[in-house]
């Protein structure tokens, strides 16, 4: 079976088609998230560990490193900042050092210059996964010799000098193409990790049958293993939850062995638990005093107001314990269980302690 390694200073995540689903965490990407952008502007690099911290707890087994900030203020200062050349190549050390601090697993090193991705594999422990490699000629010839020269797997994403198309079967040859160039540098298939590309249902009526089509001629004719940025299955379209939920378990049935996405449901914010306290006290119901805020969102299901796991976890969890990648159920049982509330730990069923009443 096509085994894909990827590892920290002491943990390994295995993709693979025998493998539990990997989940790529993707938060650590100020890409259109302003304040991550201003916050790392200032050398804040407090988010960024949070948000590790908060997605190896959900249960992601790898974690994106992405280094795309936009530094509109230094730009004034130095027009070098205009120029994502001269800022990801600093930036990204810096981003790796705060993550590995705080959590140790494996890295997936993510960026479209060259420059940032090296020095990424300089700054990394272990062996981790770089971000990208596409068709296009130019990307082929600078991002290969550092896959091979740190040994290292790839993403390659099925895109070319052409663009990305909306046939199957073009994003096909592209993914056999980098395939066959990257054996021409010595680097094996399973160190291959397609992304083929997943397109919005919303604009695409047909992206969920394609991807899956494609997804099990990756798996059947190349032997790769795959990825995706799960969340664009449902762009634009309202519940997208519900969407991601159904598309995952049948990605994974089609072949996929992993994907980029976001493991964590944020939690409520402070505006929102306000909302809905006027709402209900406009509705004429009286709350006690001394309701604390973690009990009133998860009494009016509202979630939480602490970063947790998303839905989509919980589909992926039950869709490994399906597929037989969960040995005895033991990671779905984990995943489910109820932490006890205070005062109530060590203690039965209904609350009381000690075991089941023996008849007189």
């Amino acid at each position: 079976m096509t085994r894909t390694i990827v590892e920290s200073k002491t943990k390994t995540a295995i993709i693979g088609f025998d493998q539990p689903f990997c989940v790529i965490g993707e938060r650590i990407n100020p890409t259109g998230r302003k304040i991550l952008s201003e916050e790392l502007e200032r050398g804040d690099f407090s988010r960024v560990e949070s948000d590790a911290i908060a997605q190896v707890a959900a249960g992601a087994n790898v974690l994106d490193v992405n280094s795309g900030a936009v530094f509109s203020n230094k730009m004034g200062e130095d027009p070098r900042y205009a120029d994502n050349n001269f800022v990801e190549p600093m930036l990204m050390p810096e981003l790796i050092a705060r993550v590995q601090a705080v959590v140790d697993v494996p890295l997936c090193i993510d960026s479209s210059v060259p420059g940032a991705l090296e020095a990424g594999l300089a700054a990394a422990e272990g062996r981790p996964l770089l971000n990208s490699v596409t068709g296009e000629e130019e990307r082929l010839e600078l991002v290969l010799p550092l896959v091979k020269k740190y040994n290292v797997p790839v993403v390659a994403i099925s895109n070319d000098d052409t663009g990305i198309s909306e046939d199957p079967d073009v994003r096909f040859a592209v993914a056999k193409k980098i395939v066959e160039r990257a054996a021409d540098f010595g680097i094996p298939a399973h160190d291959i990790v397609v992304d083929p590309l997943v397109m919005p249902i919303g604009a695409m009526a047909t992206a969920g049958h394609q991807v899956f089509t494609l997804v099990r001629r990756l798996r059947e004719e190349l032997g790769v293993n795959t990825t995706c940025g799960a969340s664009n299955i449902s762009f634009g379209l309202p519940n997208r939850h519900g969407i991601n939920n159904a598309f995952l378990p049948m990605a994974m049935g089609a072949g996929m062995t992993s994907a980029i996405m976001n493991p964590v449901a944020l939690p409520v914010n402070q505006t929102r638990i306000t909302e809905k306290k006027a709402e209900i006290e406009a509705a004429g119901i009286v709350l006690p005093e001394d309701i604390d805020d973690e009990t009133f969102v998860t009494l009016f299901g509202l979630g939480s107001t602490l970063p947790r796991a998303g839905k989509e976890m919980e589909a992926i969890r039950a869709a490994n314990f399906l597929f037989d990648r969960d040995p005895h159920g033991t990671a779905w049982i984990e995943f489910n269980k109820v932490a006890p509330k205070a005062g109530h730990e060590g203690r039965g069923r209904a609350g009381r302690t000690g075991g089941r009443r023996r008849r007189a």
